[in-house]
């Protein structure tokens, strides 16, 4: 009789809970508050290993355990050790301590209560290597073109054109975040579907990617959206994503290479502004240039027995200085730009910043232009399309 592995549990769960001088990282005692706690999970048998980092001025909580997703009891771990640093930070006189905390009661799950997490559940392969991102000063969408191309493009991933255990294709789940809906699409044979909403990165979001042959799981993304469980901006969401890879996903160098391009994400300065997404070091993760530009990190781990070997801090490579180099020219490009778009993020982005205030001020200032023509379709049928067919 066939015995049946025992699974491990990855799971990434981050805060904003605090910064030193503004919001470009966090304080040392605060990871340390957090690293107690942990040690403290690991002890009792909550968890089975941890790592505690930053990017920016989240902090970043990595666990392995047997007790599968959206376990409480590692969730209430998670919460308790950002409960803590919060507190250090308050100690401190941190800028914004526990900004990403929406309550102070937790309900056995971190998720809807401001801390963003992504996890997997997996059976270990004999070698596991698996690789965690961690973005700061952006949005869950971020990663939507790494992951297409890390996935979905052969002029990235060799593997999907030579590798037979890729050749198959994989399978995304895309997120509608604002009507929290969801839809599987496979490739190849989708790829356009696919490109046609996650070009739209701020409402449809890759979620998890799945190998199609078999169904294993090879990626998976935390999708909160901050601002819209807060209701108000209270702080960009700053995903972290875990990825598998070699033997059966693409190799590390094929998971890392789309970062090479550093694209152009939205968030940067008060979550109002694109701007060029970073690769750095875990020592670079240090956003101060108008709170920017957005960075990610890279930490590269084996697992083994529940366990963490590692991390090798895999953006620190010289290969990568073309890429900082170019984000760095982007970066001036793009605020020359001031206020105005494309730097500054489209009106259905600025919900939650000034902007509807400005407006409301306003409103009663606007009067009908008589000398322009009256438009043909509506701006909530641009994307939609009208209601009736309209005929010249």
């Amino acid at each position: 009789m066939r015995v049946l592995s025992e699974k491990t549990t990855i799971s990434v769960i981050k805060a904003d809970i605090g910064s030193l001088a503004g919001h470009h990282t966090v304080h040392p005692d605060c990871m340390a508050a957090a690293s107690r706690v942990l040690a403290e999970g690991k002890r009792d048998g909550v968890i089975n290993d941890f790592y505690v980092t930053h990017v920016g001025d989240d902090l970043v909580l990595i666990m392995t355990h047997r007790k599968g997703v959206d376990n409480p009891d590692v969730h209430g771990l998670a919460w308790k050790a950002f409960k803590e640093a919060a507190n250090v930070a308050k100690e401190l006189g941190l800028y914004a301590a526990g900004q990403d905390l929406l309550t102070d009661a937790f309900s056995g799950n971190v998720r809807g209560l401001g801390p963003a997490a992504a996890e997997m559940e997996i059976v270990e392969r004999p070698s596991e290597p698996i690789v965690i991102f961690a973005a700061d000063k952006t949005e869950p969408g971020a990663y939507n073109l790494p992951l297409f191309k890390i996935f979905a493009d052969p002029f990235n991933t060799a593997g999907l054109v030579i590798d037979p255990r890729l050749h198959m294709g994989f399978t995304f789940e895309v997120v509608d975040v604002f009507e929290d809906k969801g839809v599987h699409l496979n490739t190849p044979e989708e790829m356009y579907d696919l490109l046609a909403l996650i070009g739209t990165p701020s409402r449809y979001v890759i979620r998890r990617v799945f190998r199609k042959d078999d169904g294993r799981i090879a990626a998976v993304v935390a999708v909160e959206r901050l601002n819209l469980i807060a209701g108000k901006y209270v702080g960009k969401d700053d995903p972290v994503m875990i990825v598998r890879a070699q033997s059966g996903f693409p190799a590390v160098g094929e998971v890392l290479e789309p970062f090479a391009f550093p694209h152009l994400v939205a968030g940067w300065m008060r979550g109002s502004h694109h701007g060029p997404l970073m690769p750095v070091p875990v020592r670079d993760a240090r956003p101060t240039r108008f709170d920017g530009p957005p960075r990610v990190i890279a930490l590269g781990f084996q697992v083994k027995n529940a366990k963490l070997i590692g991390p090798s801090d895999l953006f620190d490579d010289p290969a990568f200085d073309k890429a900082r180099q170019l984000a760095n020219d982007i970066t001036d490009y793009m605020r020359r730009h001031g206020p105005f778009m494309p730097h500054r993020l489209d009106p259905s982005e600025m919900e939650y910043t000034t902007l509807p205030q400005v407006l409301e001020k306003l409103k009663d200032r606007f009067k009908p232009v008589k000398d322009l023509p009256e438009p043909k379709i509506k701006h909530t049928e641009m994307l939609s399309g009208p209601e009736e067919e309209v005929h010249d």
